[in-house]
Order: structure tokens, then sequence, then C-alpha cells
């Protein structure tokens, strides 16, 4: 079985939490038993969690050596110039090494998206703007630590698609499946 679930911001990809006081966790959403999620998204992430009860299937989804390209739509504080875009495609040197060339493209118009809570803090002084970045592999808060180092902090983070699997067109043709919502997908 697998499943696609959109994780609202402030959930965790557990099932419970031993933090004081605890957070809130998968359990909260009526997902089948037995699933665990195949990857992981931060806590101040949102987007696509896949999650399934089948191992095999679990390894094929999250380990890099099969290529199953992440893509994200960020949004950044700042205005991105071509050189920042650049180094993003390119690879980034983080602290823990190079990261792998990703795509990276602004997205012109901004996306429409479902309103995050909390909302993402707006400054009239300060432009943003909206990043589409792919990454074959995933590296812990990896897609924040690559457009920080470029210069472009990230301000809201949503994981639209893993390989075949999208977000979009799960709660009918034209639709984003909603937040804390899962469907049965096709594995």
């Amino acid at each position: 079985m697998l499943i696609a679930f959109n994780k609202p911001h402030g959930v965790l990809c557990q099932f419970t939490d031993r933090s004081t006081p605890p957070r809130p966790t998968l359990a909260a959403f009526g997902l089948p038993p037995e699933v665990y999620a195949a990857g992981r998204l931060d806590h101040d992430s949102e987007g696509l969690l896949l999650l399934t009860d089948d191992g095999t299937l679990a390894h094929r989804l999250t380990d890099p050596r099969h290529k199953q390209p992440k893509t994200y739509w960020v949004q950044v504080e700042g205005e991105p110039r071509e050189e920042q875009l650049g180094i993003l495609r390119e690879g980034v040197v983080l602290n823990d090494g190079p990261t792998r060339p990703a795509q990276a493209r602004r997205l012109d118009p901004p996306p429409t998206l479902w309103p995050r809570e909390p909302p993402v803090r707006y400054r009239k002084t300060v432009p943003d703007a909206w990043l589409e970045i792919v990454i074959g592999e995933g590296r812990n808060r990896q897609v924040r630590r690559m457009t920080a180092a470029v210069g472009l902090p990230t301000l809201r983070l949503v994981r639209v698609a893993i390989g075949p699997y999208r977000l979009h067109g799960l709660a009918g043709a034209e639709g984003w499946l909603p937040p804390g919502q899962w469907r049965r997908v096709d594995g």
C-alpha cells in the first residue's frame, strides 16, 4: 500500500512525540495502521509525504541510488539573481560537503497554494520570490541550507512531488490534496 499525504506545517513525520509539550504527529490524521513514512519532511516544511507498509517500496523511494527526484516549491526572501540560481544548479558546498547539481528556476507568477498556518511573515520592505528546486538526494534540511548558502533564506518550503507522485491532482483533476488529507495511490 502507498499513501500520499499532504503534511501540514508544524506536524512531525512520525506517529509519536516524547517531547514536552507533545507536538502534532501523523497519528492525528487517521492514516491506515502499519504504514510508516518513506522519507522525512521537516516539522516546518509542508507538502507531499509518502507512507507505505512495504519496506522494499520505501527503499526504492528514498535511496539516492534510485534517483527519485524530489520537487520543492520554495518561497525565499530576496530577489533571486541568475548567478544564485546557477550555483544551485551546479551544486552548493554545505558544511557536510557539496550537494549534487539541482534543477532550479524561478516560478513566475508565484504558485497558487493553500494558506499556511501560521502564515509566513510578510514584510513590505523585503521582497520575496518562489523557486522550484528539484534534488536527487535528501540530506537533513538540505533545500533550506542550499537557499541560505546562496543568500536566499527560505520562508516557506512545500514538497510537491517525489518521482512520479504529485500532490496536485490527488483531490481531482485540477486540485491540490488539502493539508492534513491523504489518498491511497498506486505503488
